[in-house]
């Protein structure tokens, strides 16, 4: 009886481990450290001296939204599933960052089982519409583009401002353009829930000029000062 009660007990404390408590210590302190995680990966990426997003891409986009660590297979069968955030220009300023989710789709290689950041600049505003919705897959011609590697766009990648929405991927320290057909991003409440204390959508984030939380404050200064002119 004694070891059948042991085992119990060993069963449910395993099984918290596994599950976590809805406290700081489990998703609210999960989602403020993914959003401290994509100023560092957008950091690093802005850093780089030859390999990075385009200054004249940055100093256009509408929209930036950072995914990091997103992974494959292990949620989605032959597929992606990542967390992250995004952020919007309004009124002169980068808005308070809105948490989404990215599910679905391919990211143009294989990425074998681990982790792989992904960023991509919204560059117009039927693109930062579609992003405002509570679900859309990127998908149809000139929607969704892989965007340029380098810390200056060229004469042969000027086309690329006709997409909607320039992606790219970091994998290993390797930073390269990718197509992220067939993805798709939604609203995620419940990490928005943690940032600001109820459940709120992509738009209601951006719209309604949210304070920026603590967490979010580091993508915000490091958005601001790449690219802190305001989108007319």
């Amino acid at each position: 009886m004694k070891h059948s009660a042991l085992c119990g007990g060993l069963l449910s404390t395993a099984l918290i481990g596994l599950l976590g408590a809805p406290s700081l210590s489990g998703s609210v302190k999960d989602t403020r450290e993914r959003l401290t995680l994509a100023a560092t990966v957008m950091g690093e990426i802005m850093r780089a001296p030859d390999k990075g997003i385009p200054d004249e891409m940055l100093q256009a986009a509408h929209c930036v939204v950072v995914v990091p660590g997103m992974k494959k297979g292990a949620f989605i069968v032959s597929g992606q599933y990542g967390k992250g955030f995004v952020t919007c220009r309004r009124g002169g300023s980068w808005s308070s960052p809105a948490a989404i989710r990215v599910e679905g789709g391919g990211v143009g290689f294989q990425i074998g089982g681990s982790e792989t950041d992904v960023v991509m600049l919204v560059m117009n505003e039927r693109g930062a519409t579609r992003l405002m919705s509570s679900q859309f897959t990127l998908g149809g011609e000139g929607e969704v583009a892989a965007g340029p590697v380098g810390r200056h766009a060229s004469a042969e990648t000027d086309g690329k401002f006709t997409a909607e929405i320039l992606s790219w991927s970091r994998r290993r320290g390797v930073f390269a353009e990718v197509a992220l057909k067939g993805a798709t991003l939604r609203s995620d409440e419940g990490d928005n829930e943690d940032l600001y204390g109820k459940k709120l959508s992509t738009k209601e984030v951006i719209d309604a000029k949210m304070p920026i939380p603590p967490a979010g404050r580091p993508l915000i200064r490091l958005l601001s000062r790449n690219s802190p002119a305001e989108k007319k």
